[in-house]
C-alpha cells in the first residue's frame, strides 16, 4: 500500500510526532509513506517529499511541520478537485491521511465523492472538533498559557495592576477554561457565554475589598462582549474557508476597563506562542497512537474517518459526524468559571 500525507491548516505542536508514527508503524506494515508538501497546496501542484526512516528520525519533540502547511482549499481553485485526484493517480496514491482541523479534514471528506479515500486526524489546539475527547496540540498549548499565566502572576501581584491575557479559541473556550483554572485566572471569558464588562469590573472591586490588589483575566479570542452584534476581528478579510481573523477582545477589555477604573490595565496576546514549540508529553503519546491507528484503519479498509481518543481508545469515527459543528466546552464543565468568585 502507498498512502499520502498532509498537514493543513494552523500548526499544533505534535504533527511531526504523528508523521513519525505513519512512517514508522507503515514501515513496519509494508506501507509506503509519501509527503505533500504545504498542505493541500501539495496535492494541487504536485509538490511530493517521499518519506523514510531517516526523513522522520529526531522528529518527535519538535513543534511545527516538516511538511509545512497552508490554509489552500482545493474547492476554490479552477479544477481543483480534479487536480488533487490527478496527482493521487499519478503518484499511485491508495490512500491520503490528512492532519489538521475541520477545515482541513473537511476537504478530505468532501473528495470521498471523487473517489479519494482519505482518514483524517484531528490536529488543532482550540480542542474543538467533535467526535474525540482531545485534539493534538491542546495540551501542549495549555502548558503554554499555564506558563504565562504563572509569570502575569508576579508582575499583576508586584504592581498591583489588572492584566488581561488573550488566547486562542474562535468557537469554543477549552483554552480559557482549562488555561484559566490551572493558572489561577481570577475571571475567565469564553466563547460559549457572552460577558459583561460592568460585571467583570464589579468582580474586580471585590476582590479589592477583600484585600486582592490585582487581578487576572483570560479571555478566548472569540468571546463576545454583551451588546456587540459579533466577535471582535482584527481583520475582515476572509481565508480560504471563509474565517475571518479574529483578536482585539483583550484590547476591548482592557479599554472599557481602564475608563472604568482610572487607572491602565494592560493585555498580553499570547497569539502564536502558544501553539509554538515543542509539544507536552501528552501529546506526544496521542499522536503516536493516532498515527499508527490511521495506518491500521487504512490496512483495513476504513475511509472517511477520523481518528478520535474515547477515554482510553482510539476509534474511528466517521468524518460527516466529526465535521460541521465546533465541540464547545460541555455545561457540565462551565461551573469551574465561577468556581471561587
Amino acid at each position: 500500500m502507498r498512502v499520502g500525507v498532509l498537514t493543513g491548516g494552523g500548526d499544533s505542536p505534535g504533527i511531526n510526532a504523528a508523521l513519525r508514527s505513519i512512517v514508522r508503524f507503515g514501515a513496519k506494515n509494508d506501507v509506503e509513506v509519501v509527503g505533500f508538501l504545504e498542505g493541500w497546496r501539495g496535492p494541487l501542484e504536485d509538490l511530493v517529499q517521499p518519506m523514510t526512516l531517516a526523513d522522520v528520525s529526531g522528529i518527535l519533540h519538535i513543534g511545527g511541520t516538516i511538511l509545512g502547511s497552508s490554509r489552500t482549499n482545493p474547492f476554490n481553485e479552477p479544477g481543483g478537485p480534479e487536480r488533487v485526484i490527478e496527482t493521487m493517480h499519478g503518484n499511485a496514491i491508495d490512500c491520503l491521511i490528512a492532519i489538521g482541523g475541520d477545515d482541513t479534514m473537511g476537504v478530505a471528506h468532501r473528495l470521498a465523492d471523487y473517489g479519494i479515500r482519505a482518514i483524517g486526524i484531528p490536529q488543532t489546539i482550540d480542542n474543538d472538533i467533535s467526535g474525540t475527547d482531545y485534539s493534538l496540540g491542546f495540551f501542549s498549548a495549555l502548558e503554554a498559557i499555564t506558563d504565562a499565566l504563572d509569570r502575569l502572576h508576579t508582575t499583576a501581584a508586584s504592581h498591583h495592576r489588572v492584566l488581561i491575557l488573550e488566547v486562542m479559541g474562535r468557537d469554543a473556550g477549552w483554552l480559557s477554561l482549562m488555561g484559566g483554572v490551572a493558572g489561577g485566572a481570577d475571571v475567565i471569558l469564553l466563547p460559549e457565554e457572552h460577558f459583561n464588562v460592568d460585571s467583570i469590573y464589579t468582580q474586580i472591586k471585590h476582590r479589592e475589598s477583600m484585600k486582592k490588589r490585582f487581578s487576572i483575566v483570560i479571555v478566548a479570542e472569540g468571546a463576545t462582549p454583551a451588546g456587540l452584534s459579533g466577535q471582535v476581528v482584527d481583520e475582515a478579510e476572509v481565508d480560504a474557508f471563509g474565517h475571518m481573523r479574529l483578536g482585539g477582545v483583550g484590547q476591548y477589555l482592557a479599554n472599557r476597563l481602564s475608563e472604568r477604573m482610572k487607572m491602565p490595565v494592560r493585555v498580553t496576546n499570547l497569539a502564536y506562542l502558544q501553539r509554538g514549540g515543542s509539544p507536552a508529553p501528552f501529546d506526544r503519546i496521542l499522536a503516536t497512537r493516532f498515527g499508527a491507528a490511521a495506518i491500521e484503519f487504512a490496512l483495513a479498509g476504513t475511509f472517511d474517518v477520523m481518528t478520535a481518543l474515547h477515554g482510553m481508545k482510539i476509534e474511528a469515527v466517521p468524518l460527516a459526524d466529526a465535521l460541521g459543528t465546533p465541540r464547545p466546552v460541555p455545561e457540565g464543565l462551565l461551573y469551574m468559571v465561577d468556581l471561587f468568585d
